[in-house]
Order: C-alpha cells, then structure tokens, then sequence
C-alpha cells in the first residue's frame, strides 16, 4: 500500500496496501502504499496494530508449503531494466528558471506530524522531510539509492568481520539550520530512538536500527562509524531522513516535539510554519543552506479535496496537484476547445434537455445535470470560466513506483487451498488488464512480473512465469482436480447463508462507484483508469513457448513450484463451463470487495473484467461495494473478503520493506493470528527464509538474486497477483518546470520554479 515516500524508499506514507493505502511509500492504496509503513484506510485510519518493528516508511511504497525450486538467476553481467515510463517535469537548466515565486502544491491532507517516524505520518509529511532535512541517500530515475552528495561525501562498508562497519564521510559544509554541524551525535541519537529498546518512543518502525550495536566519531567530526550487530544488506535505507538530536534526543521530544514544527531544519527549505486554519504547510528558503540555492522562495503545501483540484487549479489556489484520469481529460479537453462554441452561445432559448445533455457529455454530477433550467446554466457558465483558466495548466504523466494487485484471501473458503487460487491466476490476462487502465492515458501497458520491485529497479525480473501465463484450460484442470466439477449438487442455502469465501459482516455496502486502488501506505489517493484493450499474452516474458514454464514448473523448477500447474493426466474442460462449478453441495462463488467513493470507477472496470474472465473458467465472482472508510480496515486488514484490488508501493529495500508484506501469518498467544501486513494470509517458511538471508548477504548481486527466488516462491503460491503500474498524472501550470510527474526520483526542491519570461518549455516526453 502506499506510504510517505520519505527518502530512499518510494512508498507513501502509512504503508499499507501506502498505512492506510500501500505505497512505494508504505500502505495499501487503491490499488497500492509505501513499504515503510502500514497501509490506511482513505479516511487515514490506521489498521489494527502491529509490531512497531515491522512499520516502515514509505521511501513507497505495500506468499502452503512449497518445495523451494532451484532457479536460474541473472548474472552481474546481465542488461539492467529500464523503467517503463520516465520522468515528466518539464526540465529546465537552473539558468533558465526565474529567482522567486510561490508554488502552491496540492496535497491530500494537512500532515498530523513531521516526523516520519510516527504511525500518522503521511505523503504529505514526506514531502516536508525531503524538502528540509538531509538523507545519506535519495532515489534515482530507476529506482535506486544513490549517496546525496550535499549531504554525503561517501559511505561504504569497510569491514565484515568481526562484525559489519559502514564509514559515513559527511559534507563538510553540511549545517543544522541553528549552524550546528550534522555528525555523530545526530546519529546516534535517532539511532536509540528507533532501535525499539525504549518504549517510551512512539516508533511506527525501527527495521535496521534494531541491527545497530554502536555508533562513534571516527578519525574526524566528519566521519560516522556505524557497527552492526549482525550484518544488515539495506543499511542504505537508513538515516534517509535524519533528524536533528533535538528531536530524537528525548521521548517528549520524538513523541511531540515535531509534530506541528521543526525549528531546526537542513535541506534548501525550512519550515516556516504549519497554518491548521488555511490547512497549509509553509516551507520558505533556508538562508543557512550551502547548496545550489532554491529557486522559489515558498513552497505551500496545500490540503485540496481530490474532486476540488480542477477548480483549485482554475482559481490559482493550486499550481501542481496528482489528478485522477477524469481532470486530465477535463484539462486536455481546455486545452483543445478553442473557438468551440458553448451550449449558452447563440441566439433563442436553451431547451432544458438540451442543457442537461451537455452537461451529462461534461461529466457533471447527477444533482448539477438534474437541477433547474437557471442553477444548470450558473454551473454550466462556471465550469466554462474554469476551463477557459485551466488553458494555462498541463497533464504531466508517469508511472507510479506502486502497483495494483489482485488480493486472493487465502485463509478459508475455497482460496486456502493453492489449487484454486492458481486457477484464478490462470484465468486472468494481465495484458489486457494493464492496457485497459494505461492505454487510453497514452501510457505503456505492461504486466508487472514481480511483486517485489518495479522494471528499472535493480532486483527487478519478470517471475510470472513461475505461476504461468492466461491459460483457461490448465485453470480448469486445477480446478477440476481440487474437486470443483461442473453439475454437482447444490445444496439448497438457508437465508443469510453465503456461497463461498469470507463471511460478510452486511453492512458499508454502498452503490456507488470510486477508482479506490488502494496502495499500502498511501492516503486516500484517487486512481486513474480507462476504457477498454485487447490483446493476449501467448507466451512468458522471456520469450520461451508456455510448454516450456509448464514443464519446467512440473519438474520443481524455473521457479514454478509443484502444483503451479494441473497434474499430468488431469482432464481439462474442452470449453467454459455452462455454469458455476460446485464442490460439497456449494457453488464456486466469491466476493470481490471494491471501494465505492469518488474516483473508483477504474477499479470497477477492472474488477468487471476480472469477474468477465473468472466466468469462462466456471468462478463466480460478485462485486460487493462498501464504504471507503470501511473498505481496508473492515474488509482487507480484518481478512473479510475473497477477492480484492489495492496497491503496494515498490521499495529500494525489498529485502527489508516487502518481507512483512510477505511474511506467513504466526499464530499468537492469545489465539489470534499476526498477519503483519499481509493481507492475503498467504505465506511459507521459504519464502520467510529468503527474506532473512537476502536480508544477511551483503553481496548485492547475491542479494538481488536472492530477492528473485523469494519473488518467484511467491508467484507461486499466488496470494496477490500483480497486475500493472499505477498511472502517475500530475496537473501543472505550463510555466512552471522541474515538476511534475517524478516518477520514481526523488524531486530536487531547489531547482523548482518558474521560467524566465522569453524561453520556452521542452516538450512533455508524454506529448510525443
């Protein structure tokens, strides 16, 4: 889910499928979170609570035994991936860009703290952080940790043995705001804040910390010597942000003192003031900084309804704002009309009717298309006067570092057992999922292949093949041999009964439609979506026949575990099933849980599609839509659905950030079961042990390679089923550059601002 996205990690704050929605940041979002912390639900909620070690931010982000198959790993010699869509932030050398301005920024909420250690911290509690405090490392263009030179001459483990030593050589320029220098004992005092020995701390996580065992001064005040307690891969995650020892120094500090403030900052902004009445953040430039100076004098980060961003754009109160697909057509469609006549041009009477269509065609709301004759003309003249404004604002587009899964609930009714859950992965057409959202937004339509990292990143490689592409009759043969026939008696159901699948609680349900992908700690971001696509996935991404995967799948190899696929001799049906299987007397039906507010219609079409595909394998699946307040903590964390669509942001730090994501649900004391954050209840010792030796290796090639065959495990045990990248569309004023759609890099906040009158801006890489 989406989470913050502070510092290396990309996931949004909160990851859940980014706290309350997953992230690259950390929380489930409609459809994905950041992996640093623990997925939201759209009001912000947190879900119940978890082991504080376990909560990360998003820097993002948000699998039955099986035997562990050896497979085949790509070499360090290997041609690293791309990612599928670059940045798009009109880029402008710093020469061109004017001295000055505000730029007001849209973000969803006024952040509930500043500090990105606390289980409420948010994407817009990231953006503070990456604006006015240091990080070691930051991401790059693909996904990356790379050092930031600003803050970080170099770091790089010099010893091994007998323990794991990282020398930190830091700027010498590199200031506190209060003109202390950063060093050692800013260090050391986040690191016994969140190693988790002292609870008086109100950590939301402390993965890595918890592996230190001391901290000093080496040969200078520029040099940190950090010592492990047990060798720990993702040490670049950490510090990234770092916090004055005046806010990690004390509990009452960590706890309260920078929620509402940071009166000592060190990045080219500090924080001017937090205004809870005008729900804004104030960021002004830093006068002790010694980088490249910013460019803008203010940056106001301002909480914008995500369906008053169109008008806040129009008005001016917004300069850059995340858009769902609906704005973006609304502000192409601005950019496209001019001299079109409108539907109060022209001489003789307006028909009501004629008004009502027009405004139907304009995606006005039903109560505005339904009103009378005079209140539809005023709206109509004022969604007119805003499209006139929003000609001088742009879609920049990208893809997000998060992506939208299908969740298979595996822990009762008929997904706990692997067979059935493979089959509905064989029955879906990820191709044609990916083109029916990305398409029609001109964006790349393809299938993510692995659960634990993004094309472009470094551990990336597309592992579907382990579980095997679309192939209704391999789905109807394992389902056939997990007992699922077609024709079998049907006992008749007492009243309130259900089919199959989670017992419903009966209650949320609403009728309305809401593109909720949700990504594991992200908040309440809306999701972009399309129309339809076709196309047919016929063979695995590396090119090799699907008898191949089958085979090799088959024999406990290539990643494809024993009983990915149907056993040998199975029969197969020669068409669709005429109806529902049935097993027990009980038909083969499921609940689909979507969220039903504004901005969920993607995930709808694409809940119907899956439905449409589930079908000609004989699956019912019925779409049940609840609240949105309701959906990830009634429905996703509590385990009270069968099928369900949210997001997970992509981390820099798989190993670390995706393992609780992934972990295999322990049986606790008092009977109930910790499932982390894994929703799915899905999960094997392998896959666990994976993670903690990828964890351990500090070859990074070993480690990325490790991080592979956990991937493929996972695959294979089909708890979540990737699905595709999630649209990045970001409304910008046309005149203001280095901003926009960041993909996965970290943004540079000193070098955005406005051009200078006279050049022009580059043309968007989305424009063609």
């Amino acid at each position: 889910m989406s989470y913050d996205g502070v510092g290396p990690h990309a996931v949004t704050a909160g990851q859940h499928p980014h706290g309350a929605r997953a992230r690259i940041g950390e929380r489930p979002l409609r459809g994905a979170l950041p992996p640093s912390a623990p997925p939201r639900t759209q009001d912000g909620t947190a879900p119940p609570s978890r082991p504080r070690h376990l909560r990360r931010s998003l820097a993002f982000l948000t699998a039955g035994a099986l035997a562990v198959p050896l497979l085949s790993g790509c070499g360090s010699d290997e041609e690293p991936s791309k990612p599928l869509a670059g940045q798009d932030i009109a880029p402008v050398a710093r020469d061109l860009v004017a001295d000055g301005g505000t730029l007001k920024w849209a973000v969803d909420a006024l952040p509930e703290t500043l500090n990105t250690f606390q289980a409420d911290a948010d994407a817009g509690t990231g953006r503070v952080a990456q604006a006015v405090l240091p990080s070691m490392f930051r991401l790059d263009a693909n996904g990356r940790p790379v050092a930031d030179p600003a803050y970080l001459e170099s770091a790089k483990v010099i010893e091994t043995e007998p323990r794991q030593v990282v020398l930190y050589k830091l700027n010498q320029q590199a200031v506190w705001s209060d003109g202390r220098e950063i060093g050692a004992a800013d260090f050391v005092a986040q690191w016994r804040a969140l190693s988790g020995k002292n609870g008086a701390y109100w950590t939301a996580r402390n993965a890595g910390y918890d592996r230190i065992a001391g901290i000093e001064r080496g040969d200078s005040d520029l040099q940190v010597r950090v010592t492990f307690s047990r060798p720990y891969a993702d040490w670049r995650s950490l510090f990234s942000p770092l916090y004055p020892k005046d806010v990690m120094g004390t509990p009452d500090a960590f706890n309260d003192g920078a929620r509402r403030k940071l009166k000592v900052t060190a990045g080219p902004f500090k924080v001017e003031k937090v205004d809870t009445a005008k729900k804004d953040v104030v960021l002004t430039r830093n006068p002790r900084w010694w980088g490249r100076p910013a460019k803008l004098n203010e940056i106001v980060l301002h909480a914008v309804a995500r369906d008053k961003r169109a008008a806040a754009l129009a008005d001016g109160s917004a300069d850059l704002a995340e858009i769902d697909s609906t704005d973006a057509q609304r502000i192409g469609l601005a950019n496209r009309e001019k001299g079109t006549g409108t539907p109060l041009q022209g001489a003789g009477r307006k028909s009501v009717k004629k008004l009502r269509s027009w405004a139907l065609a304009h995606g006005f709301d039903s109560d505005e298309v339904h009103a009378g004759k005079k209140k539809l003309g005023k709206a109509i003249a004022r969604y007119l006067e805003q499209q006139q404004a929003l000609r001088d604002v742009e879609v920049r587009k990208s893809l997000e570092p998060a992506y939208t899964q299908l969740a298979l609930n595996g822990s009762t009714g008929p997904l706990a057992d692997e067979r059935v859950r493979r089959a509905v992965a064989r029955a879906l057409d990820r191709t044609e999922l990916a083109r029916l959202v990305l398409t029609p937004l001109g964006l790349p339509a393809v299938p993510v292949g692995s659960h634990l990292a993004l094309s472009g990143q470094a551990a990336y490689t597309d592992n579907s093949g382990a579980l095997g592409d679309q192939n209704p009759q391999e789905a109807q043969a394992l389902l056939a041999d997990a007992g699922w026939v077609r024709g079998g008696p049907l006992k008749e159901q007492k009243k309130g009964e259900k089919a199959a699948g989670p017992e419903s609680h009966g209650k949320d349900v609403s009728n309305g439609g809401k593109d909720g992908e949700y990504i594991v700690g992200e908040d309440d971001k809306d999701r972009e979506g399309g129309r339809d696509g076709k196309g047919k996935h016929h063979e695995s991404p590396d090119g090799r026949s699907e008898h191949t995967d089958r085979d090799l799948a088959q024999e406990g190899k290539h990643g494809g575990a024993p009983g990915a696929y149907a056993p040998k001799g199975t029969a197969a049906p020669a068409a669709a099933p005429a109806g529902p299987l049935a097993k027990d007397g009980k038909p083969l039906a499921l609940r689909f849980v979507l969220p039903s507010g504004p901005g969920s219609d993607t995930l709808n079409s694409v809940a119907e599609r899956i439905s449409a595909m589930l079908e000609q394998v004989g699956i019912r699946a019925t779409i049940t839509k609840v609240s949105d307040e309701s959906y990830f903590k009634d429905h996703i964390a509590a385990g009270d659905y069968d099928l369900a669509l949210y997001s997970w942001p992509s981390s820099a730090f798989p190993a670390t950030d995706a393992r609780p994501v992934y972990a295999k649900p322990v049986p606790a004391a008092d009977g109930s079961v910790n499932v982390e954050q894994n929703y799915t209840r899905v999960g094997t010792d392998q896959v666990d042990q994976l993670f903690d030796e990828a964890a351990t290796t500090l070859d990074e090639d070993e480690a990325r390679d490790v991080i592979r065959k956990a991937d493929s495990r996972i695959w294979a045990a089909a708890g979540s089923i990737p699905l595709y990248q999630r649209p990045q569309l970001v409304a910008a004023r046309k005149n203001l550059v280095n901003a926009g759609a960041f993909g996965f890099q970290t943004p540079v906040y000193e070098d955005m601002g406005f051009l200078k009158k006279g050049p022009a801006v580059p043309a968007s890489p989305s424009k063609g």
